[in-house]
């Protein structure tokens, strides 16, 4: 089992910048995928950023140039840097593992983009 904790959600200005944080707990040397997807209201749940256990990463193409996902390995904890925002990344952000037997989802973060 793993456990997830994410914080850093929020009401930003267009342009503004927030890092979402996401902690991860239990049986964490299993751990193999570590990624953020958000869900605007009326959408499918899409990924954002992913980073393998390879340490290869990709964005989807929305976001490239202006979101970077990286980790912290000693605290367990995958971060999703956020600049440039635009009122359209708007969303629900979830983190997500992948294990060598299961997924675990966060509970998820607000973040609203809006002047």
């Amino acid at each position: 089992q793993v456990q997830l904790v994410e914080s850093g959600g929020g009401l930003v200005q267009p342009g503004g910048s927030l890092r979402l944080s996401c902690a991860a707990s239990g049986s964490i040397f299993s751990i193999t995928v570590m990624s953020w997807y958000r869900q605007a209201p009326g959408k499918e749940r899409e990924l954002v950023a992913a980073f393998n256990s390879g340490g290869s990463t990709n964005y989807a193409d929305s976001v490239k140039g202006r979101f970077t996902i990286f980790r912290d390995n000693a605290k367990n904890t995958v971060y999703l840097q956020m600049n440039s925002l635009k009122p359209e990344d708007t969303a629900v952000y979830y983190c997500k593992v992948v294990t060598l037997t299961a997924g675990y989802w966060g509970q998820g973060t607000q973040v609203t983009v809006s002047s």
